[in-house]
């Protein structure tokens, strides 16, 4: 080898599924940070020209088989998971980290992929793997939230947590709520998930931009929030204008319609050709309020509020702050959730957010 051409080093870690709208979102902040990961997906054609434009390395291969994908990220300290539906997808990337023992991050926000993860804990800790999906919009600012809170209020027993973002949806967002339809509304009662309808409970709360009507929404946090904090009941709420939050009441009754495979591959497809997700323009003018909701036996409260950068820019900011937390340090194997592997003041460190506040 000529010495004055060293080649270069191996990438670290990977991004799958780089060539989404996230992923891209988040492959051209880490070149911006100086990082240069691996980018992979199965498109060649999109995976190849992302790369080819960062000047980063790409592999293409599909999410078929664990034992597969664990000799493709064979000697790789982690891989952030960015191609949704993460119902299809998390479980074989999972499974294949836990397999070649590479760290596992990924950006969902669904209730099963959370639960998947905790019952992959034991494994993970053997392996000395660290598994905790969320690192993005879902679920970082309400989980950092719901620990501040159990913190503030340490015999909490009711948490409501919820934020209000004007963002537009990317197209794996949409498919990813399309499902959601389907499978209904969740929230969490004496410890244990359990089915309710769309839209079960509504409330007027003031996320921190004045009071809107909001309702009950099947978000990531019934998993993680109780991982993160132990509080048996918690619910997570959108705010919806009246004629939406009839709409997802009126959902209810299509739910079994909704569940046809064929009727999901028609509504995903009619998403990926006019879904494109917010530009970069709209992302700085939309920023997020969240907000969360501590209740003792007592019946007294404690709220939480925090400003946030636009969901979109938060994830790319977050996911990279726990990729570099991971490269830097070498925390126990195990199941996380963000607060528990990087502290309920994450939200505030990200740019763009302001101080979470507790009333």
């Amino acid at each position: 080898m000529n010495d004055d051409h060293p080649a270069s080093p191996r990438p670290a870690w990977m991004i799958y599924g780089a060539n989404g709208y996230t992923g891209s979102l988040i492959a051209r902040e880490a070149v911006k940070r100086g990082l240069k990961p691996l980018l992979a997906g199965r498109n060649r054609q999109a995976v190849q020209a992302l790369a080819g434009e960062l000047g980063l390395e790409s592999r293409v291969f599909a999410l078929d088989d664990s034992a597969q994908v664990a000799r493709q990220i064979d000697g790789l300290a982690l891989v952030l998971h960015c191609a949704g539906p993460f119902s299809a997808t998390a479980e074989v990337m999972m499974r294949a980290c836990i397999q070649a023992r590479v760290h596992y991050l990924d950006i969902t926000g669904e209730i099963a992929v959370f639960e998947l993860a905790q019952s992959l804990g034991a494994q993970a800790a053997a392996a000395a793997v660290v598994l905790c999906p969320g690192v993005g919009f879902d679920v970082v600012p309400t989980d950092c939230v719901a620990a501040a809170l159990k913190a503030a209020m340490p015999d909490a027993t009711h948490l409501a947590l919820g934020f209000d973002s004007r963002s537009g949806m990317s197209a794996g967002t949409a498919k990813t709520s399309v499902e959601g339809l389907a499978q209904g509304g969740k929230v969490r009662r004496d410890g244990r998930i359990v089915d309710v309808g769309l839209a079960c409970k509504v409330r007027r709360i003031d996320f921190g931009d004045g009071l809107k009507d909001s309702m009950t929404i099947p978000w990531g946090d019934v998993s993680t929030a109780f991982h993160s904090t132990g509080i048996p009941n918690i619910e997570v709420y959108l705010p919806g204008s009246p004629a939406m939050i009839a709409r997802a009441r009126r959902a209810n009754l299509i739910r079994p319609l909704l569940r046809l495979s064929w009727v999901q591959r028609w509504i995903k497809a009619r998403i990926g050709r006019s879904v494109k997700g917010p530009s970069e323009h709209e992302r700085q003018q939309m920023p997020t309020y969240v907000w969360g909701e501590a209740t003792n036996a007592r019946g007294e409260t404690k709220v939480a509020r925090i400003r946030t950068a636009n969901g979109y820019s938060l994830t790319a900011s977050a996911s990279l702050a726990v990729v570099e937390h991971l490269l830097g340090n070498a925390p126990a194997g195990g199941a996380y959730t963000p607060s528990r592997l990087m502290g309920q003041d994450l939200v505030t460190r990200l740019p763009g957010s302001g101080p979470l506040r507790i009333d």
